[in-house]
């Protein structure tokens, strides 16, 4: 095994429904962020992202981490991970304060009051915050200020939005990381951490969402003018299109998922049916039938992503779009679906380039766990990136956010 102190590098882990991922990265000579080791684990003991079985879901973080070191060369202790779940839930905040420097310039930590004071709000004993993240402040009237440090004024006001989350269901997750004898360095949303992934600079000022569609949940997040504008999670996932394949073919779910793996489309098939072979025994269908089941599913998908846009009056209003990522977002003809349905401009995600191994360059059910080491990378003071590389710009974007996080 190599020396670990020959580079630093940084780790993130990606706790699905489904499947636990985690990717190792490194700084290359360039000065540009690498993989240099990555894993996958299918995970039992998980419920619509959430922990329903710590001791499950320690099993598989330990078995992805030991995969993750034996590719990599490297010992992992910690991590920055995601948080998930429908009780994930995003609402706004607005603080204000008065400037305490005497000769009425903002400092850095009148920023830090500001947001602190935004935070101060009523929630049940069983919700925390999870993130905050300022969209724009105000300097006595004036408007739309996106960093008000140096600035002359007497009242300084800040508009967020702030992330919340379950404490019992935070607390099972923490658990189930603890078990498996790791430490939670960082934690975010799995939403931001897709959007670090796949969302390059003119996008996130232009107005974009990332829908990251996993096996039990919909991530949602809208970046607009470098900021978070708004955080959901839809209960609604990939694993919702088998049950319906299931139920609407008649047919086992093991069945049902390999038709949905192997032909899953929202377009218009030129055979009239499709087949797959499980244990030596073939099952065909009509095309027209999977077709109507998926479609059924994802116009209702889309319904939910649209009322989460309607929250902040950007339905069909994102000059950026919409982009699909995540493992349920591999359904054929789905951009063009989603163009009729939510009036966007539509595209499947492509991972920004980073260098090192190159099997999971081009799989996007990687963008979370990539997202997240590249977020670790920054947290721990590695954003001094080559600007030669696409991610320089994004680092620096989103390491103003991550100053507000609330640990």
């Amino acid at each position: 095994m190599r020396d670990n102190t020959i580079a630093p590098y940084f780790v993130g882990i990606d706790v699905g429904t489904s499947n636990v991922r985690c990717v190792v990265g490194s700084i290359d000579e360039q000065g540009a962020p690498e993989i240099i080791g990555h894993s996958e684990v299918v995970v039992t003991g998980m419920r619509r992202g959430v922990v329903s079985h710590p001791d499950e879901v320690s099993e598989a973080i330990a078995l992805a981490v030991s995969d993750a070191e034996r590719l990599s060369g490297r010992t992992i202790r910690s991590a920055t991970v995601n948080i998930n779940g429908s009780h994930v839930e995003g609402l706004n905040s607005q603080g204000v304060i008065a400037i305490s420097a005497a000769n009425r310039e903002v400092q850095e930590e009148d920023r830090v009051r500001v947001e602190e004071a935004a935070s101060v709000m009523k929630m049940p004993a069983n919700r925390e915050i999870i993130q905050v993240f300022p969209k724009s402040y105000r300097l006595d009237g004036q408007g739309d200020i996106k960093d008000p440090i140096g600035m002359l004024g007497v009242r300084l006001e800040v508009d967020t939005h702030i992330v919340t989350a379950s404490v019992p269901n935070v607390r099972n997750l923490e658990l189930a990381f603890e078990q498996a004898s790791l430490d939670i360095k960082h934690r975010t949303v799995s939403s931001l951490a897709s959007a670090e992934a796949v969302m390059t600079r003119k996008q996130r000022e232009a107005g974009t969402a990332v829908i990251d569609i996993g096996a039990g949940t919909t991530n949602v997040i809208i970046i607009e003018d470098g900021e978070v504008q708004h955080v959901a999670v839809i209960p609604v996932g990939g694993t919702h299109a088998t049950n319906d394949l299931a139920i609407g073919l008649k047919t086992d779910l093991d069945v049902a998922e390999a038709i949905k793996i192997k032909h899953a489309s929202l377009e218009k098939s030129p055979r009239s049916t499709v087949t797959v072979v499980l244990n030596k025994e073939q099952h065909t269908f009509k095309s027209e039938d999977v077709l109507m089941v998926l479609e059924a599913r994802m116009e209702e998908l889309l319904e939910l992503v649209d009322k989460e846009l309607k929250k902040i009056n950007r339905s069909k209003k994102l000059p950026g779009g919409v982009i699909f990522t995540g493992g349920g977002s591999k359904i054929q003809g789905l951009p063009e679906f989603a163009k009729n349905k939510l009036e966007l401009p539509a595209r499947k995600a492509k991972l920004l380039p980073v260098s090192g191994l190159s099997d999971i360059a081009d799989d996007i059910a990687y963008a979370v766990p990539i997202g997240l080491m590249l977020l670790d990378m920054l947290l721990d003071g590695q954003s001094n990136v080559s600007d030669t590389t696409v991610y320089n710009g994004v680092l620096n974007t989103v390491a103003k956010l991550f100053k507000r996080i609330k640990k």
